[in-house]
């Protein structure tokens, strides 16, 4: 086991120097940060100073071994177009981002797990099948058409919900939230949906399909054969049995929800991470997209890492390997 722990701390810090080698060198060439930072009818004397402040003047080489020895400390640098710390600017825009993806997390499973089962056991053979093409429809529509519909729908006609902005919002020990206002559960409900729709589709027919895989198996049809009800079958074995790979799954889904709430958050005017991301490359602010990148990386890795060390501990054979 401890061999297995080194040996995925390894790979880890493998991966993400890579993806802080890639970040950092993609992004020098989008444009140089000097010409948004200062006016047009600055000096090429003002110019030369600001690019010697920033380090730019440097070898990619040094600029990328200082970039990763900073990260290494916590420190992501100084962002060019808000001159504050990144990390801040991160830290700030975080509870936002992590508090839409929970929402439709929670969404996903409370729709998504009673629509599987409704699907699986249902008689109407018309309307199951109607749900499942509607929700193939729905998930093969772009995000940004989704969340354009929500709010023409629920914001322009019907009133219901607000457009953008996240509402009232709460400080609690330095962590602000929405979920304690009226306003933020309105101004939330809207980019959650957008958000899990896809989740719902995925939880109703992963769901769906290990539900009935469940009910071929023989200690199914033994409990079959004791007259036991069908309702406890149902939902006391079959289900039961069904959830572990659904949950599972939509674990590994909450990496790819924060980084894909991008489009949601810039449709929704949410004040998260991906919006801070798209302000971020409007204005070539290369400390704060490479922070960003690194950052939602080290979240995929870690979430990757701990299903991985889970595994271990719940199944014998993977220990064996």
């Amino acid at each position: 086991m401890i061999a297995f722990l080194i040996q995925r701390f390894l790979q880890a810090c493998g991966l993400m120097m890579s993806v802080a080698l890639i970040a950092f060198v993609m992004f020098q060439f989008v444009g140089d940060p000097v010409d948004g930072m200062l006016p047009e009818n600055a000096t090429q004397i003002e110019r030369d100073e600001l690019r010697n402040k920033l380090g730019l003047n440097d070898s990619v080489l040094t600029q990328y071994t200082r970039f990763v020895g900073n990260i290494a400390q916590g420190n992501f640098g100084i962002s060019y177009y808000n001159q504050s710390d990144v990390f801040s600017l991160i830290a700030e825009r975080l509870p936002a981002t992590l508090e839409l993806v929970f929402v439709a997390v929670v969404m996903s499973l409370a729709i998504g797990i009673p629509l599987g089962v409704w699907v699986t056991f249902s008689k109407n053979r018309v309307m199951t099948s109607l749900v499942q093409t509607l929700s193939l429809v729905g998930v093969s529509l772009p995000s940004f058409v989704v969340g354009i519909l929500l709010i023409i729908v629920f914001s322009v006609w019907l009133g219901w919900f607000p457009s953008h902005g996240r509402g009232e919002i709460t400080e609690i020990g330095g962590w602000s939230t929405g979920l304690l206002t009226v306003t933020g559960w309105q101004s939330i409900i809207l980019p959650a949906m957008s958000l899990a729709l896809f989740m719902i589709t995925m939880v109703m027919r992963l769901l769906k399909s290990e539900m009935q895989e469940t009910l071929r198996a023989d200690y199914i049809k033994f409990a079959k054969a004791r007259g036991i009800k069908q309702r406890s079958i149902r939902y006391k074995h079959v289900l039961k049995n069904s959830l572990l790979p659904v949950i599972t799954v939509v674990g590994l889904q909450i990496g790819g929800l924060i980084a894909f709430a991008v489009v949601t958050e810039t449709i929704f005017q949410w004040p998260g991470m991906g919006l801070l991301f798209i302000q971020a490359v409007n204005y070539v602010d290369i400390p704060v997209i490479s922070a960003y990148l690194v950052f939602i990386s080290l979240i995929f890795v870690t979430i990757n890492t701990v299903v991985d060390i889970i595994y271990q501990f719940v199944d014998p054979r993977m220990r064996a390997k």
